[in-house]
């Protein structure tokens, strides 16, 4: 009896030396440096900084010459008021000292009461474009031949229509995640361009932006902006993160810190780990090894980008092998998740950037600055705020 205790004993401890193994191993090492610090923290950066012109008011880069940049919104028809709103906002806490042009783009074709009700509000040049039907519609073979299963595609929206999951059957929507997820960066409207602000209808700007974002991305090698992280509504994309987790597998993607502070770890013993928790049918969203994908993402209808990321070979191989499964339709995959995991794939922790010194509202959320960040800010640090749960984690690359 002793011995079998005494063998009982050892394989307990065993098996929780090998989950504590196991949990350290997903640990991300902090740096011993901010690699991400705000782009400003006050109204004047640098504060002794020679102006490129007399008026001491305006950001201290006014004077240079704007990056290969542009405004990008997406939006309908009936969006004209929430639209108008979201450009008078950014122009009087930025554009309007630089002049940035906006691209707005249309599934349909522009009514002339957007054009000139939206129009009037920007400084700078404007370009109203539709959507060509390949970027926007049911995914096709090379013959043109719909293949993806309408009638799947019905009985899964639904399902998940009877959960509660917003969105999910609304047609337009799956093609708009489909769009921004692999294609609105081949649009001829961006062509000419590098870097795009994504700026969507309804949004605010609660803190004056002091200096041109796009120079400051170029300048600190920065490939992708956010605002806000939280959580990614788990019901809506259960076999993303092991479709993405296979691709990477399979292309022997190498993994980053930023990667692996999505992770969760599973403290489930081995064999429990390997034979249960990955089985994909009983649990979504987890490696083939059983560590759960944490869901954390950011927030995709704010972004500040380099489109030269998404146009990449290796952007476009994961879009495709993301899209040959149909899992915008079968399921309710949103572009946030998908260039968030994106990101963590093929980016440096230091490649990406907060812009924590921004003031930023997209009811029913929002992030204002903390104190002694931001410039000129007008924003209640209470009112639909964000909690950092997610932030923090993936940040955890980039913060000592």
């Amino acid at each position: 009896m002793s011995t079998t205790r005494y063998l009982l004993g050892c394989l307990l401890v065993l098996t929780l030396l090998e989950i504590c193994l196991h949990v350290y191993s997903l640990r991300v090492t902090p740096p011993t440096h901010p690699l991400d610090p705000p782009f400003a923290s006050s109204c004047r950066i640098p504060p002794d900084s020679p102006l490129p012109h007399d008026d001491d008011t305006a950001p201290y880069d006014v004077g240079l010459s704007r990056e290969n940049a542009t405004i990008l919104m997406l939006a309908r028809n009936s969006d004209v008021e929430g639209a108008a709103s979201a450009i008078r906002s950014l122009e009087e806490r930025f554009n309007r000292w630089f002049h940035y042009p906006v691209v707005f783009l249309n599934d349909q074709e522009w009514s002339e009461e957007f054009r000139e009700k939206v129009g009037q509000e920007a400084s700078g040049e404007t370009v109203f474009a539709q959507i060509p039907a390949e970027m926007w519609g049911w995914p096709v073979d090379g013959e043109g031949r719909e293949w993806v299963d309408r009638e799947k595609v019905k009985d899964a929206m639904g399902r998940l229509s009877r959960m509660g999951v917003p969105y999910v059957d609304n047609e337009n929507y799956h093609h708009m995640c489909r769009f921004y997820s692999g294609f609105f960066q081949d649009h001829p409207a961006l062509k000419p361009y590098k870097y795009y602000w994504r700026i969507e209808p309804d949004v605010s700007y609660t803190c004056d932006i002091p200096y041109d974002p796009f120079r400051h991305m170029r300048l600190n090698h920065k490939t992708y902006g956010y605002s806000i992280a939280l959580w990614e509504i788990g019901s809506t994309v259960p076999s993303l993160f092991r479709t993405v987790t296979t691709y990477k597998s399979s292309h022997a993607i190498p993994t980053t810190p930023l990667w692996t502070s999505m992770l969760s770890p599973s403290w489930a013993p081995l064999p429990l780990r390997w034979a249960l928790m990955s089985d994909a049918r009983l649990f979504h969203s987890r490696t083939p090894t059983g560590d759960a994908w944490s869901l954390c993402h950011f927030w995709s209808n704010f972004e500040v980008a380099d489109l030269d990321f998404f146009r990449s070979a290796a952007y476009r191989s994961y879009f495709a092998a993301l899209d040959a499964t149909a899992g915008f339709y079968y399921e309710r995959w949103g572009d946030a998740a998908v260039h968030s995991l994106a990101a963590a794939l093929f980016l440096a922790p230091a490649q990406l950037h907060w812009f924590e010194d921004w003031g930023y509202r997209h009811p029913p959320f929002q992030h204002c600055p903390r104190e002694g960040v931001g410039c000129a800010c007008a924003c209640d640090r209470r009112e639909g705020a964000v909690p950092e749960t997610c932030l923090r984690q993936l940040r955890r690359g980039v913060d000592p």
